[in-house]
């Protein structure tokens, strides 16, 4: 095109000093990590500190900075698939309502989130043994009238076990169990131990703060898949899985530290478990390492080497952090649960070392509360015993017995087949 050589080659030089110029920027404000299937990002997660007389317009600012965030992930290579709001615990800003209104505010507010397309989580009705033990009642009633709201009761902390909240929260998933389709409800309610605020995994999130904040949580089963699948001694495992998920886990934190720069959200971290999703599954993964099944010999020694790499991945944490083995949302365990090859026992004993407690764990219909209680009892023991976080998401289906298949209408579990309980 140019025919004089004496200019054109001077500006082509200076084309593509440009060329490279704007793919250095583009990349600095992006920065892709660069594994061969990338994780997805699990969500988004902001915290506000809610205040029901003004709640729509803060809902409104939230979305404008978890829609940006959103993009700038995605563009980044990271599918995002929620992007989720916090509050602090709900009685908080519920007191002096009376029943009554505080259903039809969260009837308000699930429509919101609907409408807008995000997820909710109201905090926990119940954070110390003080707690008005009325309030557990009032949110089995607010989650039984609504779809994209969660929440959570706290049943053990630094101050240990906290029996009355353990009872409350056994309650709590008997009503829902009777109270919501397919007893579907109990999907968005957890019994949560020594869980810190700002954890970005629902049901658990919660915070106590000023707000304005925001985490992040990986779904990242795939990359711990990949690792595991090639045949390593257990050291070379660990430093293969330091390296593929701290890549990943240094450039979201990377791209988060540039939203929190650029919109006045602070970053408070990355919640480092290996979230499984149906076909990505962790029961799959760590079979790769042990060449069995999930839960033959050396599976607690995989869960272990899981806990340690991510211990050692120098990135800003929150939250679990630790392996993740939801029965319900993992096609190979789901598989196992039905053949009657994995147990509650089973899971809670790898939660010593590496897990997240027992998690939507399908029970048959006429599971008693005092039963529920004695399950969640055990978490909350092992959880003040181990001082880490645990959680029991247990779902008793109304009608259901052994044997039976679950029948959940939900994009996001696989059903299975009920076991009697031990």
């Amino acid at each position: 095109m140019f025919r004089n050589s004496g200019w054109s080659s001077s500006i082509l030089q200076l084309l593509s000093q440009a060329t490279l110029l704007g793919a250095l920027l583009f990349a600095a404000a992006v920065v892709p990590a660069s594994g061969a299937e990338k994780p997805k990002v699990r969500t988004i997660t902001a915290f506000i500190r809610l205040d029901t007389s003004q709640y729509k317009q803060q809902v409104a600012e939230t979305l404008t900075m978890l829609r940006n965030a959103k993009a700038r992930f995605e563009l980044a290579g990271y599918e995002v698939e929620t992007i989720r709001i916090s509050t602090q615990p709900f009685p908080e800003y519920t007191r002096g309502m009376s029943k009554q209104a505080m259903l039809a505010f969260f009837h308000d507010f699930d429509n919101l989130a609907k409408q807008e397309n995000f997820v909710a989580s109201i905090g926990p009705a119940l954070i110390s043994e003080k707690d008005d033990p009325g309030q557990a009642q009032v949110l089995a009633e607010i989650l039984g009238l609504t779809s994209a709201l969660h929440g959570s009761i706290v049943v053990a902390g630094d101050d240990g076990v906290h029996w009355k909240a353990v009872h409350a929260a056994a309650d709590v998933m008997k009503y829902l169990e009777d109270h919501t389709d397919h007893s579907l409800g109990n999907f968005r309610f957890a019994a949560i131990a020594n869980v810190p605020a700002y954890t970005p995994f629902y049901p658990a999130s919660y915070h106590q703060g000023l707000g304005h904040q925001f985490a992040v949580a990986l779904e990242s089963a795939n990359v711990v898949a990949a690792v595991m699948a090639v045949q390593r001694d257990p050291e070379a495992t660990r430093q293969a899985l330091i390296a593929e998920l701290g890549m990943h886990a240094q450039a979201v934190q990377d791209l988060a530290s540039k939203i929190d720069h650029d919109t006045g959200w602070t970053y408070m971290g990355l919640d480092l478990s290996p979230a499984p999703r149906k076909a990505a599954s962790i029961g799959s993964a760590t079979a790769g390492f042990t060449g069995g099944r999930f839960g033959t010999s050396g599976t607690l020694t995989a869960a272990a080497i899981i806990t340690s790499a991510l211990r050692d991945i120098a990135v800003k944490k929150v939250g679990y952090s630790g392996l993740m083995m939801p029965v319900l949302e993992d096609s190979r365990l789901s598989q196992l649960w039905s053949e009657g090859a994995l147990s509650m026992d089973q899971l809670l004993a790898y939660s010593a070392v590496c897990g997240t407690g027992l998690d939507t764990i399908p029970l048959p219909g006429d599971v008693t509360a005092e039963q529920l209680a004695r399950i969640i009892g055990d978490v909350a023991s092992l959880s003040v015993k181990l001082s880490k976080p645990l959680s029991a998401r247990l779902l008793p289906v109304a009608g259901a017995k052994p044997g039976d298949r679950t029948a959940f209408d939900d994009r996001n579990l696989v059903n299975t087949v009920i076991q009697p309980l031990p």
